[in-house]
């Protein structure tokens, strides 16, 4: 039923675009298909910064070496694996919101004559606080047997 419900402003299905549009189109989807391209291959990092990534081995390794880790049993390949999709969906999705806001950006430039630096915007923040679950620093600890 839905399928056959026609809006005033949605093209008909046998419409041609403008040349032009679909010039835009096609890079458009260009823009967005390389934003997921740089998840396609993406490994857990388990707090090891920038780097590839690591594989099961690796982090079975780490995790095997950290006695609470492994007693409790995350180096467990299923905590590989939850790890790897959990970390694949979020990059896809934030490859996905940085693919629309450079879409938008080309779109603003393209359409409304801008230049690439008048069709930016950003921000910066003069005060920021984050804060972390705790922090020790061991010249503050009193107690030594502690």
């Amino acid at each position: 039923m839905a399928d056959d419900i026609q809006t005033d402003n949605a093209p008909d299905e046998g419409a041609q675009l403008h040349p032009e549009q679909k010039q835009y189109d096609d890079h458009y989807f260009k823009i967005f298909e390389s934003a997921l391209d740089q998840c396609r291959d993406d490994k857990p990092r388990f707090g090891g910064g920038s780097g590839s990534g690591l594989t099961l081995k690796e982090f079975q390794t780490l995790y095997e070496n950290d006695p609470f880790y492994h007693w409790i049993g995350l180096d467990s390949p299923l905590m590989y694996v939850a790890h790897k999709a959990a970390g694949g969906i979020t990059s896809v999705y934030r490859q996905i919101g940085i693919a629309c806001q450079r879409i938008f950006n080309q779109m603003v430039h393209d359409h409304l004559g801008l230049s690439s630096e008048e069709a930016a915007w950003s921000y910066v923040i003069e005060s920021r606080r984050l804060s972390l679950d705790g922090r020790i620093e061991i010249d503050k600890v009193r107690d030594a047997a502690a």
